[in-house]
C-alpha cells in the first residue's frame, strides 16, 4: 500500500513511522516532552521490522530526545539509505547533554547549521523531506525560511521541504516554493482539520498526520485510572498544549469519544489502532499517518493496518454521525 509524497513524485508507504518516542526523554524547563525511557536496541529492531512490512518512510525531528532519535535512525537505516525516505525537522534550539530545549531559531544561518547537524546525526548526505517545526511561526516572516530551504535544495542537502503546522495560512506561504511537497499536521478520527486537509488536496501536497492515534488514546490501552510518569509528555509534567491527557491521566471527554467509536472502528476485525489508521486513509488520498512506536509489537500492529486499508464509506459516514460532525 503506497501513496505519493505530494508533488515530489516520491513513492512512500501509505503509513510512515513516527520517531518521536524512540528519542527518549527531553525537556523544556520542567515540561516533559519525550515518551519516557527507551531501549535503543529494541528501537532498531522495530525499525527493521517496519522495513520488513514494506514501510519506507521515517519521520523524526532534530529535537526528539535532543538529537537522540536522529542518531538511532542513522544507525538503523544507514545500510538501507537508498531504499528509504527520511524526514526530519528543525527550528528548536536544544542542548544534547542536558536534554533541554533552550529556545527556537529560524534565521538562515541557524537553518543551514541545523541541517548540517541533522545530516551528521542521521549519518547521511541528504534529507528527503526537511520540515519547519515551529507550528505558529509568524507567516509574514516565513518567506525567508522557505527561501533558505530552496537554497538547501539547490545545494543538494535536502530534496524537498514542508511545514509542520496546523494552520492553512502558514502552509500557503511555503506552498509557493517549488520544492514544497508536504504539510505535517494534527489529524485523527477524533480531531479533524478540514482547512489544512482541503489545502493539501487543492495544492497536491502530502498530508502527513501526526497524532494519528491521539497520543495513544486510540490504542485502547488507557482508561480513567491510568497514570503516566513525570518523564512522559502526557504525564504529570505535561506541557499546556497536551489536551488528550490531563494531570497524567486520559481526559474523560476524549475517552468517551473513543468508546463511542470502538464498535464501528473494529467491526470488520481490525484492532482499534487499525481502525483509526483506516479512517485516515479513508479521509483523503493525500494522508500519510505516522504513528509512533517503542517496540516491535507496536510496529507489527500498526503495519498490519495496511492489510485492511481504508475504512468503508459506510463506516466513514457512521463515524461522522456518531461524532455529530
Amino acid at each position: 500500500m503506497q501513496r505519493k509524497l505530494g508533488r515530489s513524485g516520491l513513492e512512500v508507504s501509505a503509513m510512515g513511522m513516527g520517531c518521536w518516542a524512540i528519542g527518549g526523554p527531553f525537556w523544556e524547563g520542567k515540561d516533559a516532552l519525550g515518551w519516557s525511557k527507551v531501549d535503543d536496541s529494541e528501537s532498531v529492531k522495530a525499525i527493521h521490522c517496519a522495513l520488513d512490512f514494506g514501510i519506507n518512510f521515517f519521520d523524526t525531528a532534530d529535537v526528539y530526545g535532543a538529537g537522540h532519535s536522529e542518531r538511532v535512525i542513522g544507525k538503523a537505516l544507514h545500510s538501507e539509505r537508498k531504499n528509504v525516505i527520511i524526514a526530519t525537522k528543525f527550528g528548536n534550539v536544544f542542548d544534547e547533554e542536558t536534554k533541554q530545549i533552550t529556545g527556537n531559531n529560524a534565521s538562515p544561518d541557524y537553518i543551514l547549521n541545523a541541517c548540517d547537524a541533522s545530516l551528521k546525526r542521521l549519518n547521511t548526505d541528504y534529507i528527503d523531506l526537511y520540515q519547519f517545526h515551529l507550528n505558529d511561526f509568524d507567516p509574514d516572516k516565513a518567506g525567508e525560511v522557505r527561501d533558505t530551504l530552496e537554497s538547501l535544495v539547490q545545494s543538494g542537502k535536502i530534496r524537498f521541504y514542508g511545514w509542520s503546522t496546523d494552520f492553512r495560512e502558514r502552509a500557503q506561504v511555503f506552498e509557493q516554493g517549488e520544492h514544497c511537497t508536504a504539510v505535517q499536521h494534527q489529524l485523527n478520527v477524533l480531531d479533524d482539520n478540514n482547512a489544512v486537509l482541503d489545502f493539501c488536496t487543492e495544492k497536491n501536497l502530502a498530508s502527513i498526520n501526526r497524532g494519528p492515534l491521539a497520543m495513544g488514546l486510540l490504542t485502547g490501552k488507557y482508561n480513567k485510572n491510568s497514570q503516566l510518569g513525570v518523564d512522559d509528555v502526557r504525564g504529570l509534567k505535561s506541557p499546556v498544549w497536551m489536551k488528550y491527557f490531563q494531570k497524567g491521566r486520559a481526559a474523560d471527554e476524549w475517552l468517551e469519544k473513543v468508546e463511542s467509536l470502538r464498535q464501528i472502528l473494529t467491526i470488520d476485525g481490525r484492532s482499534l489502532v487499525q481502525g483509526a489508521l483506516g479512517w485516515l486513509w479513508g479521509r483523503s488520498s493525500k494522508t500519510i499517518p505516522i504513528p509512533g512506536f517503542k517496540n516491535v509489537k507496536q510496529v507489527e500492529e500498526n503495519a498490519r493496518a495496511m492489510e485492511y486499508g481504508s475504512l468503508s464509506e459506510e463506516q466513514m459516514l457512521k463515524i461522522e454521525e456518531i461524532l455529530e460532525r
